[in-house]
């Protein structure tokens, strides 16, 4: 479910939205979501002293607290 969300929002933030790249890993106590983006545009993913990346993570885990799951967002450069 947030790959649909992240896909929509990180491809409106970057400059390659055809770079973007989302995947889910679960384990046994919570779901990582991993999100790439080209090297040019990892600044606009993480934003002045992280605060869009934090806004991302703040998303995910609510769309996580609405279908019951725990997703914890990693943005990987």
């Amino acid at each position: 479910m947030p790959e649909a969300f992240l896909q929509y929002v990180a491809g409106c933030l970057v400059e390659k939205p055809e770079k973007v790249s989302i995947q889910e890993i679960p384990t046994s106590e919570e779901t990582i979501v991993e999100l790439r983006v080209d090297d040019e545009d990892i600044g606009r993913v993480i934003g002045k002293n992280g605060s869009v990346a934090r806004a991302l993570r703040t998303m995910v885990s609510a769309i996580g607290a609405r279908k019951g799951k725990d997703y914890q967002l990693e943005v990987i450069d």
